[in-house]
Parts: structure tokens; sequence; C-alpha cells
């Protein structure tokens, strides 16, 4: 018999009770970075969504779309202006988030949930008043920081056996305006609201590093707040952690920030003892321990 039909049905077998963890399960996953723009990736990961929501779990993804709001910007000559290196969100740049966001990624990732096998439905975070945001920094214009949630039609999703995908653009407190989210500050958001068992943020690195550049698997929220007051945690890696603490702190069980350009990276997380990346939770123990 072939060796490798042997060793698949091994995993299958070995991966049952994590199969049984997460029957039922809510997991909120950021999808974002390189992997986007990569058509082979996309497929993939829509693979992997598409089997989570078939052995049970309920996913909701929601995304980013950085690189193509900047191709839009430069192409339509709308200059972005930066205070303290993060982008000024005006008027016009908003219109253009929210066209590039709502309309061009969003549906560009249904349909490959679609061709998949799976049934998904695009939604932005103006759907059902879903997030509603104030200003985060004046500053900065509209960029958004949620301070009300509307879940309920998420759940209603899930009843029907479809998998939401939300592109982070919010309403604000006037039903006028039109916020840009961080999209790891929007999944945190809805997997806080939603109580959700799992937060996974796919990013372009392979999770929390400490001093000497060896990635944890394993962090408390402690930790993370030592490492980044001693500078350990640093850079782009600070507003993950944060968002990871936050939602831990609304609810959620764990987060895990793990690096998206890895093939099968969630379900290599959700499904095997070996996990992937850094998961950062409280106290709940795993179904086996993680192996380092």
């Amino acid at each position: 018999m072939n060796r490798d039909w042997i060793a698949t049905a091994r995993t299958l077998s070995e991966a049952l009770p994590y199969l049984q963890r997460f029957t039922g399960a809510i997991v909120v996953v950021k999808f974002g970075g390189n992997a986007m723009g990569d058509e082979k990736a996309m497929a993939e990961f829509a693979r992997d969504i598409v089997l989570m929501r078939q052995v049970g779990v309920n996913p909701v993804v929601v995304h980013g779309g950085g690189p193509m709001i900047n191709d839009l910007l430069a192409r339509l000559g709308i200059k972005s202006e930066f205070v303290r290196g993060k982008r000024v969100t005006d008027k016009a740049t908003v219109e253009v988030v929210e066209m590039v966001l709502t309309g061009l990624v969003n549906k560009r990732i249904v349909q490959a949930i679609m061709d998949e096998g799976g049934r998904a439905v695009g939604l932005s975070g103006k759907d059902d008043d879903m997030i509603v945001c104030v200003a985060d920094d004046p500053e900065l214009g509209f960029v958004g920081k949620p301070v009300e949630m509307n879940v309920q039609v998420l759940r209603d999703l899930f009843a029907a056996g479809i998998i939401p995908v939300v592109a982070p653009v919010a309403t604000g407190m006037d039903p006028n305006e039109t916020f840009n989210v961080n999209g790891d500050t929007a999944a945190g958001a809805i997997a806080g609201a939603l109580k959700a068992d799992r937060l996974l943020l796919l990013t372009d690195v392979s999770g929390v590093k400490d001093e000497n550049g060896e990635i944890l698997t394993e962090l408390s929220p402690d930790q993370v707040r030592d490492m980044t007051e001693r500078g350990v945690i640093s850079g782009g890696m600070i507003p993950k952690t944060e968002t990871a603490l936050k939602a831990i702190e609304d609810g959620v069980r764990a987060v895990v920030i793990l690096d998206g350009r890895l093939p099968n990276a969630s379900l290599l997380e959700l499904f095997t003892e070996h996990g992937a990346g850094s998961i950062i939770r409280s106290s709940e123990p795993r179904v086996k321990p993680r192996q380092k």
C-alpha cells in the first residue's frame, strides 16, 4: 500500500480530537498580507475555510487590502498625508478605501470560497450597523475605533451554513460617516463581540519572537505586556499583540499570530498537535500539550 496514503490516514485519525474540540466553535480569521495577491495562496486559503465549515466550525473571514488601496490611490492621483507615520484618511481617501475593500477585495475572497464549494456572503462593518466607530485620532481623519458592535447578522449566517466575509469599513455615530478600520482591529472587535473560540491573525511573520529571535509557541497576556515594556515586542508586532490582549479581555478564548504564507496554516493551528505560530491565552489547556 502507498505510504503516502497511510500517512494521510494517520493524520486524519490524529486530527479527530481536534475536530471534535472545534465542532460548533466560532473562529475569526484575519486574512491579509502577501497571500491576498497570490491566486494560488488565495485558493488554498479559501479551501481551508471551506474545510473548516465542512467539519462544523463557524468561520468568519475579516480581510485587509492595503496594497490594493495604495494602487488605486496612486492611479487616481490622490496623494496621501502622514502623521507620525500613519496615513491620514480624508474624505476622498475613505471613499477609495470603501470602494476597494467592499467591492474588489471582498468579492474576490467570496468568489474564491465559492469556487472551492463553499457558500459565502460579503459584508462590511456598515451592514446592519455591525461596527459603529468614532474617530480613533482626529488628526488621522476617518480612521475608526469600534465603540458599538452588532453581530447578530453573523450568527444568522452561521445558522444558514454561510461563511461571512467582512470588509473593515464601518459607519459612525452619524450614519453619514464612513470609517476605515484597521483589519486586525476589526477582526478583534468582531471576535470579542462573538466571544469567539479563536482569533487567527494571519500575517507575513511566523509569530512572536523572544530576545533570541526564537518563535514563542505559547504566551500569557502578562508575558506579552512584559515583553512589550522591555522592547522585545516592537514595531508592527505591537498592534497585533494589543489586538490579541483586547480580544482576550473581551472574551475570546485564545488568539494566534501565525504566518499566513505557510500552506494550510489555519488547519495546522486548529487540527494538529503541533499548532502554528504563537498562541496567546489566559489559561485554557489544549487537547494535548503543544510540542515545541
